[in-house]
């Protein structure tokens, strides 16, 4: 059974730079993701998950940010059991991202 990759700050910017079809859903609750947000994400939640996956193209890589990084590992091994093929959690999480951007 396959499952998710740990993914840095730079290897998302990285990432992002040379395919831009790249994937990010931030689990954050919707206040956190309203405030600030990773340019481009998606605010993924219980409510719009199952539309998210039905419309949401699963060759392409799929990133998956929480706060801190911890919680994006559970969210991440489940995307890749719903068939997505390259899945990465953000290590740090938007925390580890925002600090990146100061």
């Amino acid at each position: 059974m396959s499952t998710f990759q740990h993914l840095s700050v730079s290897q998302l910017i990285q990432l992002s730079e040379t395919n831009p079809e790249t994937q990010i859903v931030d689990i954050r609750d919707a206040a956190s993701f309203e405030s600030a947000h990773i340019k481009d994400s998606i605010n993924l939640n219980n409510d719009n998950l199952a539309n998210y996956i039905a419309e949401a193209d699963m060759d392409q890589p799929l990133i998956v940010v929480c706060y801190h990084g911890i919680s994006s590992q559970g969210a991440a091994q489940y995307m890749v059991e719903q068939g997505f093929d390259e899945v990465y959690s953000l290590d740090g999480g938007y925390q580890a991202w925002r600090e990146s951007e100061d």
